[in-house]
């Protein structure tokens, strides 16, 4: 499996015969081709099409981010993994009412429940007052199963996920990194900023895993599908951020590898990571990809990022009727 680059710096990007060329002005690093799978660019870059070509022709994508760090959108290489088959049956579950609602309840289920197991990680090595809200994830997952209609069940989902928040301050200690309400564009504090800045890394690697598959990501189902954006990679990810971006986050803070002096405030409002505090976080975060775990039905150790992966495989075969979908549910 290929590697990630991130590049926070200005500069160049260009391909020399099968190489990756990284320039600005301190350095000139060269990148094999055939190591290289993604490419996330936060700072000014230029490039021009025989570049894209060659990341077309090699199945890169590119995903860039503006100053504050914000997600603004992927190049997203020709699909190479085209099946006709299986975008029909892609097309016909998301346009069956029943069939769509079955999937997004498995989603919203998969998202609760790996919500409860971070918090029941904690409140067992711990020792932290989370029982009610651990017992409010029990109740939600319940209630979520019960809903007809899409736009209840999300309704059901965000008030899970609130209830959720509410306990960060009890793992983190509150503090510096104190919680209050979720906020987004801009996050006004520094947990809103890890959140949010880790939620959109969460979206775009799901996104480069399903384009290894033969699904279309512009299908979604528990989020609706439209003209403007990917929508499948977010409802997988909602299953992956409790594991992946909530337990990294406490790893940040509670071992204060990341603190206060890694942010700044803006001038029109909002709290952001700064460049070396996006540096910690992205070291943080492809090693928390690569990390491995066993898994329950295979028998043998598989990384995070192919968990991603694994996951769109699994759905694949629900939407064939091969076998019925059921979310990966963490174990620790």
């Amino acid at each position: 499996m290929g590697k990630c680059i991130y590049i926070l710096s200005s500069g160049n990007l260009k391909r020399k015969d099968n190489t990756i060329v990284i320039e600005n002005e301190n350095e000139r690093k060269f990148v094999p081709v055939e190591t290289t799978d993604e490419i996330f660019i936060f700072g000014e870059v230029d490039l021009n099409k025989r570049f894209l070509e060659f990341c077309t022709s090699n199945k890169i994508m590119l995903h860039f981010f503006n100053h504050h760090h914000y997600y603004q959108g992927t190049y997203y290489p020709r699909e190479h993994m085209n099946s006709g088959a299986v975008i029909l049956a892609q097309a016909r579950n998301c346009l069956d009412a029943e069939k769509r609602l079955v999937l997004a309840k498995k989603f919203v289920a998969g998202a609760i429940n790996n919500m409860k197991i971070v918090l029941l990680y904690y409140f067992r090595h711990a020792d932290l007052a989370l029982g009610q809200t651990i017992e409010a994830m029990d109740n939600f997952n319940e209630l979520s199963q019960r809903q007809n209609g899409i736009l209840e069940l999300m309704a059901i989902e965000g008030n899970a996920r609130d209830r959720y928040y509410s306990a960060f301050d009890v793992i983190t200690g509150g503090g510096t990194f104190t919680m209050e309400n979720r906020s987004k564009r801009p996050p006004q504090n520094r947990l809103n900023a890890l959140i949010s800045f880790l939620n959109s890394l969460c979206y775009v690697t799901t996104l480069a895993q399903i384009y290894k598959t033969h699904l279309d990501p512009r299908i979604g189902f528990l989020h609706e599908t439209n003209f403007r954006r990917f929508s499948l990679n977010l409802d997988i990810a909602e299953i992956f951020k409790p594991i992946l971006v909530d337990r990294l986050i406490f790893s940040l803070i509670n071992k204060k590898q990341i603190q206060a002096k890694h942010f700044a405030g803006q001038a029109g409002g909002g709290i952001f990571l700064s460049e070396k505090g996006v540096q910690i976080v992205l070291q943080a975060w492809e090693e928390r990809l690569m990390a491995t775990i066993q898994h329950p039905r295979l028998n043998r150790n598989v990384s995070y990022r192919s968990l991603l992966r694994m996951e769109a495989y699994k759905l694949e075969k629900h939407i064939l009727d091969d076998e019925e979908y059921e979310p990966f549910s963490m174990r620790w």
